[in-house]
């Protein structure tokens, strides 16, 4: 079997969840990777578990808000590890609120930092690769870049800007035939550290709407959109295609359904701590001075797999399963018509 080439590659939000686990599944993998976040804390805990995987880790400071050091994250990247081969987008930051109790700045830094962090390094990561004509930029999105959720607008309305901005690229390069590729991988609720700093204004603990999966599945998903980027988009997670299928040809009756279910399903039954750290303006893990590692609060409710993801990344042959399967029921039923 040939062995991959050492790949370098560059994950935005990489000091806890999704970019946390993605960075390790990289290293394990052996690969050259920059880890890019605010969190000076969490950075050198995340380069630890990629240089103990077996890669080699480049933590690099960044606020991806900041399109200037965006740029100059990979211009680092490049002199020090070697051409990017894959640019992962997960920075992300949220309020938990209605809509009308999100504040002005408090919707302009979500926006900053989900939004144009995507944008600034996905323009960050094409200025070098379609000089080479060969990479892949992969964004993590979420089932709410399709479907938006009471209490989460600012994270919704950015979800949903990222996916336009993604479709907008991906027929660029499609038009340029360019060697480099962008594709999309919509998550499904994932035990992440988010819970336990994301801005709330709820009354009880914030929480992931069940079902919840683990950020290695997460993660697991990336690597493999990555590797086969050709395809616009991966699902992860039965309740994402569920979602996604529902919202697609009956909206309204999913609004009326999230007005009635959408409150409660994502608060636990505990009170809000007003003390909880909170990362949306500075890194909640220099504040705290502690790592807050890529899972979250709800391991033991947390599936660690997912067998629609599976089926996301192989239609070919779950088409040519049910191609063979059509063909057997008709011969089938021509054998019968032809009995004598």
């Amino acid at each position: 079997m040939t062995e991959m080439p050492t790949q370098v590659v560059v994950v935005t939000g990489a000091t806890g969840g999704i970019g946390r686990a993605v960075a390790r599944a990289y290293g394990a993998r052996g690969a050259r990777v920059a880890l890019l976040a605010r969190g000076e804390t969490g950075l050198d805990a995340a380069a630890r578990d990629v240089t103990a995987a077996g890669g080699t880790a480049l933590p690099i400071p960044t606020d991806v808000a900041d399109p200037d050091r965006m740029e100059a994250a990979a211009s680092r990247t490049e002199d020090e590890l070697g051409p990017i081969d894959v640019w992962v987008n997960v920075a992300f930051t949220s309020v938990f609120a209605p809509a009308t109790e999100i504040s002005a700045a408090e919707y302009r830094r979500v926006t900053e930092v989900n939004y144009l962090g995507y944008v600034y390094g996905t323009c960050a990561a094409l200025r070098r690769m379609k000089l080479r004509n060969r990479g892949s930029i992969v964004q993590v999105g979420s089932a709410l870049a399709y479907r938006g959720i009471p209490l989460q607008s600012a994270y919704c309305g950015s979800k949903h800007a990222i996916q336009g901005f993604t479709e907008s690229l991906r027929c660029e390069l499609l038009h340029e035939h360019s060697g480099v590729h962008v594709t999309m991988v919509q998550m499904p609720a994932v035990n992440t550290p988010q819970f336990s700093w994301v801005r709330s204004r709820l009354p009880k603990r914030a929480q992931p709407v069940p079902p919840i999966f683990q950020p290695e599945v997460a993660a697991r998903a990336v690597l493999h959109a990555a590797d086969h980027p050709q395809r616009r988009e991966y699902w992860v997670g039965a309740s994402t295609a569920v979602t996604l299928a529902l919202n697609a040809v009956a909206p309204g009756l999913l609004d009326r359904y999230l007005a009635r279910t959408g409150y409660a399903s994502q608060q636990t039954e505990r009170p809000r701590d007003p003390d909880q750290p909170e990362n949306l303006f500075t890194p909640a893990d220099d504040e705290q001075g502690r790592d807050f590692g890529a899972h979250g609060a709800f391991d033991e409710r947390a599936h660690s797999h997912s067998p629609q993801m599976w089926a996301s990344q192989h239609h070919g042959v779950l088409g040519g399963a049910a191609v063979a399967v059509a063909a057997g029921a008709a011969a089938i039923g021509v054998g019968r018509r032809l009995r004598p």
